[in-house]
């Protein structure tokens, strides 16, 4: 659907410059150039840039994993280790609600760290969003840290989760959403 209306656009482009007094591309714009076609031509020129970057990823292999992928299955598996030894080492059986939301945390980086290892777009897109919302409350933790340790503390958790965010964008990319039933 949306190839159909942008092969539409592009063709009225095309026919708009076949018409006589039509300003070539690249030629500086004059005065009855309306908002409306700078604004067209501005989106044409973003579309052309995405679609050169989507004709350069690669597909995977079958098998292939990408570096980051494998780095976050890892970092979602040594955190639900973590998750566990905390657990165990200072379970409280007055507080059945903080045991039963650590082990849902567990179980949810278990999950990913399993999809993630296999390479699924779903996995990707969950630690996705863990790590934005790690991110987010560890920005709102420096705002409030009383001292130098403790700034330097979620640094030190900020920038591993930004880079790792960021690599993983385009292994999402490469991973491709699966295809939609009936598409």
């Amino acid at each position: 659907m949306a190839q159909r209306s942008s092969r539409k656009r592009r063709k009225q482009r095309q026919r708009s410059a076949r018409e006589p007094g039509a300003r070539p591309p690249g030629a500086a714009p004059d005065e009855a150039d309306s908002d409306a076609d700078r604004m067209a031509r501005g989106y044409a020129r973003g579309r052309a840039k995405d679609e050169a970057a989507r004709a350069a990823l690669v597909p995977l292999a079958p098998g292939e994993r990408p570096r980051a992928v494998t780095v976050g299955a890892i970092a979602a598996a040594v955190a639900a280790v973590a998750n566990t030894v905390s657990l165990a080492i200072s379970f409280d059986s007055n507080e059945p609600a903080k045991s039963l939301y650590t082990v849902l945390g567990v179980i949810v980086l278990v999950a990913i760290a399993a999809g993630m290892w296999r390479a699924r777009y779903w996995a990707v897109l969950g630690l996705q969003t863990l790590l934005a919302l790690t991110i987010l409350i560890a920005s709102v933790a420096v705002i409030t840290a009383g001292n130098l340790w403790a700034v330097l503390l979620v640094i030190a958790i900020i920038v591993p989760s930004g880079a790792l965010f960021w690599f993983l964008v385009k292994s999402m990319a490469r991973i491709q959403m699966p295809q939609r039933p009936g598409a």
